[in-house]
């Protein structure tokens, strides 16, 4: 009998920017940097990474990535193959461009297409934030664009939705910032009428999305309620990105994620203007021009002779 030939996938995830200002764990937009995974069946786990940020990282089955997929892959009643996996990523780490919602996506995609879970979207959503603890850099990442979403104790709620005729700008410091750190500096409560305003200004943060109100999106930015106003005072450099990028085009700024980093959100005829001048003003800072993921997390199938792509499963 002719021996079975070694499958192989490529997976390929978003960057993602969460919180987009006033939406706290719950607006996220994919951006145009990624996370590559290409992963062969073999006789025993191996990891390589091909980005020189990332060999900090096991290189066996302990491998974070690894452990979602076998994890996943247990709690469906599978049992993995081990697997070579070449690993590169563009998505600067633990700076707030959801490099370990990236890695979850990942795991998940890895192990619904060796295992053959035909796992819907849906479902990669719920698992996924499980390990996040929150949908929006998890969400964007599987789904592409901008989206909308919430975790209630009935579930994990998500609308995606078209956001075209942007680009961002980012501002990412060389430093890192944990996200342990940033959560820390947060409150333990809100009083009831903060709260209220803070709801509402992410709700007409949403609307000015959906309409291309830019203005009235970069107005609700800096109207946060949530983290901002606490989270600025670990960034001494945040007030002066935002002056150059409010004086070069750009219609809001805001924290991505947890930050370091920094969003400036512009229309796409000036943001190469924009990248320009933030890149004179911030020149000991890493300034990138990214444009939106509208696909989302995709799978390439290699099998045998012939190579399809296997979109995630609506």
């Amino acid at each position: 009998m002719r021996k079975r030939d070694n499958r192989s996938w490529k997976i390929t995830v978003p960057a993602s920017t969460a919180n987009l200002g006033a939406g706290f764990d719950s607006l996220g937009l994919a951006l145009d940097l990624y996370l590559t995974v290409e992963a062969t069946e073999s006789e025993c786990w191996q990891v390589t990474a091909l980005s020189p940020e990332l060999r900090v990282f096991p290189s066996d089955e302990t491998h974070f990535i690894v452990q979602v997929a076998m994890d996943v892959a247990e709690k469906n009643g599978k049992s993995l193959h081990p697997c070579q996996l070449y690993v590169k990523s563009d998505i600067p780490l633990t700076r707030g461009l959801g490099s370990s919602a990236a890695a979850v996506v990942a795991g998940i995609e890895l192990a619904d297409a060796s295992c053959g879970l035909n796992l819907t979207l849906k479902q990669k959503l719920g698992i996924a934030t499980g390990y996040e603890g929150h949908p929006d850099n998890v969400g964007a990442s599987l789904y592409g664009g901008f989206v909308v979403s919430c975790q209630t104790e009935s579930g994990v709620g998500l609308l995606p939705l078209e956001s075209s005729g942007i680009e961002i700008v980012t501002v990412i410091p060389k430093t890192e910032l944990k996200t342990s750190d940033s959560r820390g500096v947060l409150p333990k409560e809100m009083a009831f009428k903060e709260s209220v305003l803070a709801g509402s200004v992410a709700n007409v943060l949403v609307a000015a999305f959906i309409s291309g109100d830019w203005e009235l999106a970069g107005r609700m930015m800096k109207e946060d309620r949530y983290h901002q106003p606490y989270r600025k005072k670990l960034l001494p450099h945040y007030e002066a990105v935002e002056q150059v990028a409010s004086r070069y085009g750009a219609f809001g700024t805001a924290l991505s994620g947890a930050g370091p980093t920094i969003a400036c959100f512009v229309e796409k005829e000036s943001a190469a203007w924009l990248w320009r001048q933030l890149q004179q003003a911030f020149p000991t800072m890493d300034v990138r021009k990214l444009t939106i993921n509208s696909t989302g997390s995709t799978v390439n199938i290699k099998e045998a002779d012939h190579t399809k792509v296997r979109p995630s499963s609506l």
